[in-house]
Order: structure tokens, then C-alpha cells, then sequence
């Protein structure tokens, strides 16, 4: 299966963001503000190395292993106190790693 499969696929949430057949490194805005709550992130990836996620003013960052053949999916969340604003997600990876990644904040009353 490709790594197109990620998005829109956390749950009942508002999308902050979907990318999918990215390379490498990349830095992408949130396509809405952060609330307080829960914010989840889920990275898909397929390659040699290790790829980074970190959320911006969030300051959540985690690591991903991923390996050639094989789709590695890592997700995690954080339960934000007050609201953020505006974000963006920085993704540090190799060239070669393919990856797809969402970010979403659930529906107030479904978590």
C-alpha cells in the first residue's frame, strides 16, 4: 500500500494538515490554528534512516525509524493546556525517505 493512505485517516478530527509522497526535508504551515486540547500527529514512512517530526510552537518533536521496503507508521499526541495559534510541522529526513504525514485536533467531545 502507498503512503497516500494516511491522510484524512486519524479519526473525527480537524485537519490541520495532510501531506503525502513527500522526500526528505520540508517545512509546512498548519492549515488552522492550534486550540487547546488534543493534537495528534501521525507520520507514515518508507526508506533508509531516521526521520524527525516537530511541531511548531508546540514543541513536540519525535523521531520515526524507517526502513527500505517496508511502511513504518508512528503516531502521537499531546494535550495542549491553551491555544497556540499558528503552527507548522518541520519533518527532517533523508532524500531517500518517502513519507506522509496528518495532523489533526479532535472534535471537542470525542476524546
Amino acid at each position: 500500500m502507498g503512503l497516500a493512505f494516511l491522510v484524512g485517516m486519524l479519526g473525527a478530527g480537524e485537519p490541520l494538515l495532510s501531506a503525502a509522497a513527500m522526500r526528505g526535508n520540508a517545512e509546512l504551515p498548519l492549515t488552522g490554528e492550534i486550540e487547546a486540547g488534543v493534537l495528534a500527529v501521525q507520520v507514515d514512512c518508507r526508506g533508509g534512516g531516521t526521520l524527525e517530526v516537530t511541531v511548531v510552537p508546540v514543541g513536540l518533536t519525535f523521531p520515526s525509524e524507517c526502513v527500505a521496503g517496508d511502511v513504518r507508521s508512528t503516531y502521537n499526541e499531546i494535550r495542549l493546556h491553551e491555544a497556540r495559534g499558528a503552527g507548522s510541522v518541520r519533518v527532517t529526513a533523508p532524500s531517500g525517505v518517502r513519507w506522509a504525514l496528518t495532523v489533526e485536533q479532535p472534535v471537542p467531545g470525542t476524546r
